[in-house]
């Protein structure tokens, strides 16, 4: 008992990093430009099917394939800015969640007719690693090295170089930004192609371990909503803790109860923060 929860919690920390990636690019998107982007679920299936084709039409590694994936999806997510989010930026709320939520459909329904809805997997293995009793494999511990290492780049990216700074600095106050003369316009679609990199890269890590299909984005565009929340809107590092988090649950929990009950869990723990901790564990960040 005592080794299978040993496994069962190391197995969740490795695969909550990976989750806490994915929310970092939601989170970001809202904590710069208060837009809560919900075609956030589709582009990550996107870094799925874009690691799986790499590898079964090129024979391309799946770890090559995130490097080539990520800045395909930062100049995907900056053209998504410039045509379905800039005109609608400072309108009400619902102007850019419909505007999000469009480009949703549009991949959802392009994608399932080019891929169907059948399940894939990136048929990829790196042994599994040992430590006394605990089993983990080598694809959820590579992972979540790389998902630590682009955390690790992100951080350096916004606090120690000039765009990082010019693009928190829109998010604090555009006008002001403006007025020094940072182009602000140009600061967002970079901040929102940046999380839709994040997305897509975890995307691409999340295939290398699970099943998945066109439809898939949807179940984790969900878990980023409860990560966020846990760790605080417009919070990168909050959002590497509530992803840990939720990690922990999804591994722990099976091994007391059914495994269905598991969702119940989660999203038991989203209303209760939203009750009490509206700001989340470690409050709202910009």
């Amino acid at each position: 008992m005592g080794g299978l929860l040993l496994a069962s919690l190391a197995d969740g920390v490795l695969i909550g990093i990976v989750y806490g990636l994915a929310a970092m690019g939601l989170t970001l998107i809202f904590g710069v430009m208060n837009v809560v982007n919900l075609a956030h679920g589709p582009i990550i299936a996107l870094g799925m099917f874009g690691v799986y084709l790499l590898f079964m039409t090129f024979g391309i590694n799946p770890l090559l394939g995130v490097l080539i994936v990520a800045p395909l999806a930062l100049l995907g997510g900056a053209v998504i800015y410039l045509v379905a989010v800039h005109r609608v930026i400072t309108a009400p709320h619902l102007s850019s969640l419909m505007s999000t939520y469009s480009v949703n459909m549009i991949i959802i329904g392009l994608g399932t007719v080019a891929f169907t809805t059948t399940f894939r997997n990136v048929d990829y293995s790196l042994g599994t690693f040992s430590l006394g009793p605990i089993n983990v494999t080598g694809n959820r511990v590579v992972a979540a090295g790389i998902a630590l290492l682009a955390t690790a780049l992100l951080y350096l990216f916004l606090y120690r170089t000039r765009p990082g700074k010019s693009i928190r600095a829109v998010a604090n106050n555009r006008p002001a930004a403006e007025l020094m003369g940072i182009p602000s316009t140009r600061m967002l679609a970079l901040a929102f192609g940046i999380g839709t990199m994040l997305a897509a890269v975890a995307g691409g890590l999340l295939a290398m371990s699970l099943p998945f299909t066109i439809l898939s984005g949807g179940t984790y565009e969900l878990k980023s909503f409860v990560i966020v929340v846990l760790g605080g809107l417009g919070n990168p590092l909050g959002a590497l803790v509530g992803g840990i988090i939720l990690g922990v649950i999804e591994g722990i929990a099976p091994v007391f109860m059914k495994a269905s009950w598991t969702p119940v869990l989660e999203f038991g723990l989203f209303i209760v923060i939203l009750l009490f901790l509206p700001n989340g564990l470690f409050g709202a960040k910009k």
